[in-house]
């Protein structure tokens, strides 16, 4: 469990104006210190399900939180993900999208990439 000055920390180095504490970036922030918490301890108390469970209701919460991020404010999505060094899978509508330039041009994907612009789905 994250101490008060710990949380105060984190609150106030992603927070977005002067009394946010609750906004996504912060929400998203904490949950992240959370799960890094919750994961040391299951390494070292690794039958501990109800930690484990807990565990997994935090990363899924963190991943609705960025998805919905993502969808409304993409720059201060990229930054936070940057900012936390969070691994992002890429979207699956850009995967195919450069799986099929690369049998149009015959490129490999990795320098496809570079060519492929961030596809923006209003699906999410």
């Amino acid at each position: 469990m994250l101490t008060k000055q710990k949380k105060d920390r984190i609150i106030g180095k992603f927070k977005t104006h002067a009394h946010d504490t609750g906004s996504s970036q912060v929400q998203i922030a904490i949950l992240t210190e959370e799960i890094k918490e919750l994961t040391k301890h299951l390494k070292q108390h690794a039958h501990d399900y109800s930690s484990r469970r807990g565990l997994i209701k935090k990363v899924n919460e963190r991943k609705k939180l960025l998805k919905y991020l993502q969808k409304e404010d993409l720059p201060s999505w990229e930054k936070l993900v940057k900012e936390l060094k969070l691994k992002v899978a890429k979207p699956m509508d850009e995967v195919k999208k450069a799986e099929s330039l690369e049998d149009e041009i015959g490129l490999p994907i990795e320098e496809v990439e570079e060519v492929v612009e961030p596809v923006k789905d209003d699906a999410y």
